[in-house]
């Protein structure tokens, strides 16, 4: 009953400017990743764009000699994702060394926020950074693994057209890797709203117009910049 009765002292230390502000930013978020990966044939996304050329990719390695280019091209790819997953844990630790120091983190807040409240309130805040921090992390180790699925499948299609085996194993490898530049750009996105996120410190309001223009920003490199405008030449 007391560990209850101290939870529930907490949970009323945030109003419903936080509550509406954690929806905002979870539903931005949430609501940006579907439209990206199942954005309609009219108005395809970056990332539906890009896995296009991910198929292409895989029917030129049939009969492309020696296949050193295309292992480059995916060893670039798996050092991409290494390094977000570095950048993560890095940026994990330094989270928890933050909570580890509250009291020194939170007289930096309140002299941001111009207000006064229990370490905790801070300490609760920084979870939700915390949380999307994990979140890409996870998805940064996954598509690591996925693009050394890719490899092996690559590795093992057969150079001659004439092969049953070679378009098979090549549209395998392509679906592939695939699934793992979709976890990749689910990575990079929790990056961007853990970002967002640390706006929370400052208020809830700042925390709701962070989520909206990391919504925005998204928004555009998908569906209005000029690297899609090129994507979608004839």
């Amino acid at each position: 009953m007391h560990h209850c009765m101290t939870w529930m002292d907490r949970i009323t230390l945030f109003g419903p400017l936080d509550s509406a502000a954690l929806a905002c930013i979870f539903a931005v978020w949430v609501v940006i990743g579907w439209m990206i990966e199942n954005a309609g044939s009219k108005r395809p996304s970056m990332s539906q764009l890009m896995a296009a050329h991910r198929r292409e990719w895989m029917v030129q390695l049939i009969t492309r000699q020696p296949r050193i280019f295309d292992a480059h091209i995916l060893g670039t790819l798996r050092q991409s994702t290494a390094f977000f997953a570095s950048t993560s844990v890095i940026a994990l630790g330094g989270t928890l060394a933050l909570l580890g120091n509250s009291e020194q983190m939170a007289t930096v807040v309140e002299d941001l926020s111009l207000t006064d409240l229990p370490t905790i309130v801070w300490e609760i805040k920084m979870l939700l950074p915390l949380f999307f921090l994990t979140n890409a992390f996870l998805k940064f180790v996954w598509s690591n693994r996925l693009f050394g699925y890719c490899s092996v499948l690559m590795a093992a299609v057969p150079n001659d057209t004439q092969d049953p085996r070679a378009p098979k194993l090549a549209s395998k490898a392509a679906e592939i890797n695939i699934t793992a530049a979709r976890s990749f750009n689910r990575g990079l996105r929790s990056l961007y709203f853990a970002l967002a996120s640390l706006a929370w410190l400052v208020g809830p309001i700042p925390l709701a117009i962070a989520a909206i223009v990391t919504l925005i920003i998204i928004w555009r490199r998908e569906f209005t910049s000029e690297s899609r405008r090129i994507l979608l030449e004839s």
